[in-house]
């Protein structure tokens, strides 16, 4: 199976990539690497996913490609080229305080991102879509 994995270098990304390419699929992630969390970190969860796949693990089994969700052109080309079966959407703009400063950031990423997200799916026959929410929608709970 072939998927793409968005914000793959987060947290969540990182791990969700690292296990479905240990378990055989092929996995090409993407990430801005922007700087609102430290991009050393993202780049060390990445140099992560690349060690768990020694040579003995098939390394081809994961590309990381420095790519923003709001990239029309760029995201078009990506799922024209590489075919998903499968997309794993995890990639936003973090830190809801942060969208009061820097509300475009948020727009760009989070709506814009989505709808290349989607357009994508829909003009490549994604077969299934998995989005993740941020647990900022719960509020102060």
């Amino acid at each position: 199976m072939k998927y793409l994995v968005t914000g793959a270098a987060g947290f969540i990304g990182s791990k969700v990539s690292e296990e479905l390419a240990l378990l055989g699929h092929q996995v090409v992630g993407i990430d801005n690497l922007n700087d609102y969390y430290d991009p050393a970190l993202k780049l060390a969860r990445l140099n992560r996913i690349n060690e768990a796949l020694t040579p003995g693990n098939n390394t081809d089994r994961f590309r990381f490609i420095k790519l923003d969700l709001a990239d029309r052109d760029g995201m078009a080309a990506l799922f024209a080229q590489e075919q998903f079966q499968r997309v794993i959407h995890l990639g936003a703009q973090a830190g809801v305080r942060y969208s009061i400063d820097n509300p475009m950031a948020y727009v760009d990423s989070n709506l814009v991102g989505m709808m290349t997200i989607l357009e994508g799916c829909r003009h490549h026959k994604v077969e299934h879509l998995v989005y993740a929410s941020s647990s900022s929608v719960y509020g102060n709970q």
